[in-house]
């Protein structure tokens, strides 16, 4: 590997060769000379002519050769499959009409080690798949466009939000109380302060600070992580663009929320109709908005609310197959039956609005509806895309809400959230009327993909470690 270079001047790849010389009649030689490089995929021989695929980022070429016109052809044709190279020549249209680089000049770039096999055409063991993204990359070209459609939404989310006046932030991820979501959180030791610190499960509340700090709209894309079960849904760490927007409330994130996915979904797929899992899907604004009440009532017949004696509203989830928990008051008993009965029936694009004030410790009452909060949940294709307030701006009642969270915890519920003094302290400055949302990135790529599960569009999802000895290579 000694003769392997630092570098290598690339003057094109092999799309920009399909476009520029797709003129080529068969059997004609451009003057025009190119050098590329990748991996080569397939090679073969036919006397002292030798013919090989050249793939890179782009796509495809053809990689010609010949004895008396390329250096060191015999070599050349000992490359194995996945060996990556530099070759330089003139573009040609062979007699076959395959455009092809003419290879003059070549050069080993990286040798492979391991051999890929038969998995060129293909590789659908999903341990070996997720597990050895690298492999898969090059054996599916799916899951290529679906990693480049993600960093498409990320760039078309970002730009979105810059243009409509929002500053990017960041904010930690080491937290010393874990706030800001109902969630189980991942806990570490930091040596030199001596104390346990928490992966966040949501950067809402130091965002907010920001707000009660005179950023008026501020955005974070970043990782979250909650230690919880993995499913086609859920990964431990997962991406959300979270932002707020001082003097909005939540119909005012409705209207946002709705702009933005479509915008998003338009500048990526230049549509917003789309066919996920094997249904239409119209991202088009206006969505729906409906009550959480209304929509459990459409689903199961049943009015239902938190005013409801709690007494049948139990019945109704113990009915629907929920385990109800005894400390449950009307407002979880609601939001458990909605989840087990209606949510996942719910193709949308649709705004469940009004949450019950039980299951929403950080949104604001609800102006009209006593024991309802200003919250709405973006629901498309039976599950949530993302969750929004009208922000909670009273500290007292913050307070009181941390310390029914706090008792929750104490009695063993490990994903209620914990107080958090820093950010009441914040508070008492004055938190102006503000608008929050979480939006999931992984679950708007799985949506513009037409993708089941969760791990097909995240680069290398969580996985069980693998034991000593027991991960053959993928040409064993």
């Amino acid at each position: 590997m000694s003769d392997i270079p630092y570098r290598y001047e690339v003057s094109h790849s092999a799309a920009a060769i399909q476009q520029g010389w797709g003129a080529l009649e068969p059997g004609e030689e451009s003057a025009d000379t190119v050098s590329v490089a990748g991996r080569v995929m397939l090679l073969r021989t036919q006397g002292k002519v030798a013919f090989g695929e050249l793939r890179d980022s782009s796509g495809t070429i053809q990689l010609f050769a010949q004895a008396g016109a390329t250096r060191d052809y015999e070599a050349f044709v000992r490359l194995a499959l996945g060996d990556w190279v530099g070759a330089s020549g003139p573009v040609v249209r062979t007699r076959r009409g395959e455009l092809s680089v003419a290879v003059r000049d070549w050069v080993l770039l990286a040798e492979a080690r391991r051999s890929f096999g038969d998995k060129w055409r293909g590789v659908h063991d999903p341990e070996t798949r997720f597990r050895q993204r690298e492999v898969d990359l090059w054996a599916n070209p799916a899951t290529r466009r679906r990693l480049e459609v993600r960093s498409q939404v990320v760039r078309a989310m970002r730009e979105r939000l810059w243009q409509a006046g929002f500053v990017e932030v960041e904010t930690p991820i080491l937290n010393p109380v874990p706030g800001g979501a109902e969630a189980r959180p991942f806990v570490t030791h930091h040596n030199a302060l001596g104390t346990d610190l928490y992966l966040r499960i949501a950067p809402e509340l130091y965002l907010k600070r920001l707000v009660i700090g005179g950023f008026e709209k501020v955005f974070e894309i970043g990782r979250l992580f909650r230690n919880e079960g993995i499913s086609p849904r859920h990964n431990p760490e997962f991406t959300t663009v979270e932002l707020y927007w001082a003097y909005a409330d939540y119909q005012d994130m409705m209207a946002l929320v709705e702009a933005l996915v479509a915008g998003v979904a338009t500048d990526v797929l230049g549509t917003t109709a789309l066919v996920y899992q094997g249904r239409d899907l119209d991202l088009t604004p206006p969505w729906r908005r409906a009550t959480m009440a209304e929509l459990v009532e459409e689903h199961t017949g049943r009015a239902v609310s938190v005013a409801t004696p709690r007494s049948e509203l139990a019945a109704l989830a113990a009915e629907a197959g929920v385990a109800v928990d005894p400390s449950w008051g009307p407002g979880k008993l609601v939001a458990e039956l909605y989840e087990k009965t209606t949510e996942g029936q719910l193709w949308g694009p649709v705004f469940v609005t009004d949450y019950p004030e039980e299951v929403s410790p950080l949104a604001r009452p609800h102006r009209a509806q006593p024991g309802l909060v200003e919250r709405f949940e973006a629901v498309v294709a039976g599950r949530e895309l993302a969750n929004a307030f009208s922000e909670l701006t009273d500290p007292e009642e913050q307070r009181r809400r941390f310390a029914e969270q706090a008792a929750r915890r104490a009695r063993g519920d490990d994903e209620a959230m914990a107080l958090d003094e820093e950010y009441l302290r914040a508070m008492e400055y004055g938190l102006p009327p503000t608008a929050g949302v979480g939006l999931g990135i992984d679950r708007l790529v799985m949506l513009l993909t037409d993708t089941a599960n969760i791990r097909e569009v995240i680069a290398f999802p969580t996985l069980r470690p693998e034991r000593p000895g027991t991960a053959p290579g993928p040409g064993a």
